[in-house]
């Protein structure tokens, strides 16, 4: 086959049929989806969309692709266009159909398995294509390429049509269209915010691509595209932070084959947020890059430092954890064979890249701190102020460190703890006020649910530091119950429950002690939020009674249907203010009972919208906190002031 003229104008490299190797068939997708998808939840129905931007993504990555469009259409199909090389319409050797038509029908047959299709690539398994056709009703594919467009349809991964030319093609790109299939999803609504996010990420670490997403239910439109790249994504994640230097460190760098990217920028906060990618894959568990990141950070801090005489000769030297507080950081690495482990396979493996890391982040910061002393000075001021912190915190924190985790002396005198030991079996419920902890206590199951109350708001810890932060009686009591201690200590492996269950009333001052649980669990314990260990218990809004028969209603919404089905007459509605005012037996039936409770698991998808979000909410800056609420106004429901 002669070589292609991409849209960009570059000659194509060799990209046909004979670089689709097929290693298995389609069987088990539909039977089975959540091990292709993660789940058949909304979190899998907007999965699909992401394979297949990322096959778009890749071409980008290759040079041959530069537009990308998305619509979410009024029946909730979606629809994928790009302006790269077009999906290979010719002969597949050994299928003996056409390789679109191989890489849509068969599990692991994809440019990405050998051959030369690919140098780098995000779409790692293949699997794109041929599961988001499997898992859909209909499915649509149409092809630009060797000046003629093709057309092809699928149903639930079956070819209901063959391959044909539907007219002449002046570009090159590839099409999809599909409607997720109603047997298989819980959910069929896309959400335009959830995906903004993932479309704004890319564009970000893939600058120069343009992102259009259209909403075609409400007609809403955003364009991404973002020419600086992860510099300009490091000054979104900061716009509503204080920051320490205006402008971005930045520097990038290529050795062996591997792409190097970072960008970095000092707030006055006290939490650090670093980003990581490989491939565009968030890496929510760091890896290889984020290790040599850190390592050459700390060591170029403290090695100008000392230079400069800003750390002085008898002094010890800065951890990397007093150097990173208030950092914001960017790091993105293009591998050509990434290798991903970790229990959700978004840790990056490859030993070549630390080094390549540490090497880049030696030489590129310590030529701009060179550079800019003044910046770097800044920098060293908030580390030593960091530093005198973290000796108080850690003074702070022997009283909440637990001797041993079967001494029960050590554990908080309010803690109503379970029998059982095995923290796998075990969950922990942190019940707003004494009078709910104390129907909470009579109410739950003792084998399995421990039960903590606290009194009152904890400490917003987004405004302090870890050594204040301590001093809260709240807050020690929640660390030293949870055994799992906090900051340099923090040991996930000792968590004496793997179900932490925030319980509060389903009013305003509930909402907002939760949020400050959250923003604490999220800053200074991530890896439970990681790990699915925190939970929110949804109670209900109304009990309504006819006679002896009793239901509980957890939104105006089910409680108006109920009514519209059964009328008003005879019952008595009671609209629950507060946990307190239940008894032990309906807090059990409503909000504890494990075959009948309403529970959401709070998930670490979208880091970096939630950083900024408690950012928002709970830092110091008051207008992005009034744009926020003006903003997002119109989605609150069961509003109680």
């Amino acid at each position: 086959m002669a070589d292609q003229i991409s849209s960009n104008g570059q000659v194509d490299q060799r990209y046909d049929a004979s670089q689709i190797q097929v290693l298995e068939g389609l069987e088990a997708v539909r039977r089975r989806p959540g091990m292709y998808i993660g789940s058949t939840s909304s979190r899998g129905l907007h999965h699909l969309v992401y394979e297949i931007v990322d096959n778009s993504i890749d071409e980008a990555l290759a040079g041959y692709c530069d537009t990308i469009e998305v619509i979410i259409h009024e029946d909730n199909s979606i629809q994928v266009s790009d302006n790269g090389r077009g999906i290979p319409v010719d002969i597949h050797p050994k299928m003996q159909k056409p390789a679109v038509e191989v890489a849509l029908t068969i599990l692991h047959a994809g440019g990405k398995f050998g051959g030369e299709g690919y140098k780098v690539s995000g779409g790692l398994h293949g699997v794109g294509l041929s599961v988001v056709n499997a898992l859909s009703e209909k499915l649509c594919v149409r092809v630009r390429r060797n000046g003629q467009t093709y057309e092809q349809h699928y149903e639930r991964g079956v070819t209901m049509t063959e391959l044909k030319v539907i007219g002449p093609a002046e570009s090159t790109g590839t099409m999809i269209h599909f409607k997720p299939d109603s047997t298989i999803f819980e959910e069929l609504e896309y959400h335009y915010e959830t995906l903004a996010q993932r479309m704004r990420e890319l564009s970000f670490l893939n600058k120069n691509v343009k992102i259009t997403l259209i909403d075609r239910r409400t007609e809403q439109e955003t364009v991404f595209k973002h020419d600086g790249g992860i510099i300009d994504f490091a000054q979104y994640l900061n716009r509503n932070k204080d920051v320490l230097h205006p402008k971005v460190i930045y520097f990038a760098a290529e050795k062996d084959t591997v792409q190097v990217e970072v960008a970095l920028q000092y707030n006055d906060g006290y939490n650090e947020n670093i980003l990581s990618y490989a491939n565009n894959i968030h890496t929510q568990e760091g890896g290889t890059h984020e290790a040599g990141f850190k390592s050459a950070l700390t060591r170029v801090i403290n090695d100008y430092g000392r230079r400069f005489n800003l750390i002085k000769e008898n002094d010890s030297n800065l951890s990397g954890e007093d150097i990173r507080e208030g950092l914001t950081a960017v790091i993105s690495v293009k591998v050509r064979e990434p290798q991903f482990e970790g229990q959700t396979k978004t840790k990056l493996g490859n030993s070549e890249v630390r080094s390549i890391m540490d090497s880049s982040v030696n030489e590129g910061l310590s030529t701009y701190l060179e550079e800019h002393p003044a910046v770097g000075k800044r920098i060293l001021e908030k580390a030593v102020m960091a530093l005198r912190a973290r000796e108080a915190a850690r003074k702070a924190r022997e009283l909440t460190r637990r001797k041993s985790a079967l001494e029960s002396t050590t554990l908080p005198g309010k803690l109503a703890d379970c029998s059982l030991r095995d923290p796998s079996l075990c969950e922990m419920y942190i019940v707003e006020g004494d009078s709910a902890g104390g129907s909470a206590k009579q109410g739950r199951d003792r084998r399995f649910q421990a039960i903590l109350p606290i009194r009152g708001k904890i400490l917003n810890v987004e405004k302090a530091r870890l050594d204040k932060i301590l001093s809260n009686e709240e807050i020690r009591a929640i660390i030293t119950a949870l055994g799992t201690g906090i900051g340099e200590d923090f040991d996930i492996s000792k968590a004496r429950y793997h179900r932490v269950c925030i319980m509060t009333d389903a009013d305003v001052d509930g909402s907002h002690i939760r949020t400050l649980l959250l923003t604490f669990f999220y800053r200074h314990m991530k890896p439970l939020v990681e790990k699915g260990y925190i939970y929110i218990m949804q109670p209900p809004l109304y009990q309504v009674k006819k006679g002896r028969d009793i239901k509980y209603f957890y939104s105006d919404e089910e409680l108006n249907r109920h009514l519209t089905k059964i009328g008003r007459d005879g019952i008595t509605i009671q609209r629950y203010k507060g946990l307190g005012e239940m008894n032990a037996t309906q807090l059990w039936e409503t909000t504890m009972d494990p075959a009948t409770r309403t529970i959401m698991q709070v998930t670490m998808e979208g880091a970096a919208e939630a950083d900024d979000v408690f950012t928002t909410l709970m830092g110091d800056r008051v207008e992005p906190r009034r744009d926020f609420i003006q903003q997002n106004a119109r989605y609150v429901r069961n509003l109680d002031v």
